[in-house]
C-alpha cells in the first residue's frame, strides 16, 4: 500500500474486517454490530444504554435499531434503571451470554490469527501509531494546533 494516506489504509482495512467480521455473524443470523454490542453489554451489571452508544461509537439511531433487533431475538432485556427513572439498563439474557461468548471467540480468533503473521516489534509499533493518531485526534492537534494555523493563508 505504498503512497497511501493514513485515513485511506485505515479505512480500507476497517471495511475488511467489517466484512469478514459480517460474514462470520451471518453464519449466525446476525451482524457485526449485534456481535459488538454483545462484547459492549456488562454480562453481568448490565450497561445503561445512553453509554452503550457512545462506547461502540455509533448514532443514537444505530443502536436503537440493533437493540431492538436484539430484544426481538431474545438476546437482551431492557430494565428501568433503578438509579435514573428515566434511563434504561440493558441486560444479556442467558442466550445473550452464550452468543456473546460466540463474539468473544470470534475476536480473539481474528487477533491471534494476526499476531501469528506478523513480530511483537511490528504489532507494538502499530499499536503505537494508532494511539498517537488517537490522542492527536483527541487533544485537537491536527486541525486546530498553532503549527497548523501558522499556514493558514490570509
Amino acid at each position: 500500500m505504498k503512497n497511501k494516506t493514513i485515513d485511506y489504509v485505515l479505512r480500507a482495512t476497517w471495511q475488511a474486517i467489517s466484512r469478514m467480521y459480517n460474514e462470520e455473524a451471518s453464519k449466525y443470523g446476525a451482524t457485526m454490530a449485534t456481535g459488538f454490542a454483545l462484547l459492549s453489554i456488562d454480562k453481568e451489571k448490565g450497561t445503561p444504554s445512553t453509554t452503550l452508544g457512545p462506547k461502540m461509537g455509533i448514532e443514537a439511531t444505530s443502536l436503537t435499531r440493533t437493540l431492538k433487533s436484539m430484544e426481538e431475538k431474545g438476546l437482551i432485556l431492557k430494565k428501568k434503571n433503578p438509579n435514573d427513572g428515566r434511563g434504561v439498563l440493558i441486560y444479556l439474557t442467558d442466550y445473550g451470554k452464550e452468543k456473546r461468548a460466540l463474539s468473544k471467540n470470534t475476536v480473539i480468533q481474528f487477533n491471534e490469527s494476526i499476531k501469528k503473521h506478523i513480530s511483537d516489534e511490528k504489532w507494538e509499533n502499530f499499536i503505537e501509531v494508532a494511539e498517537t493518531i488517537n490522542q492527536l485526534i483527541q487533544e485537537k492537534k491536527i486541525f486546530n494546533s498553532a503549527e497548523n494555523n501558522e499556514n493558514e493563508i490570509s
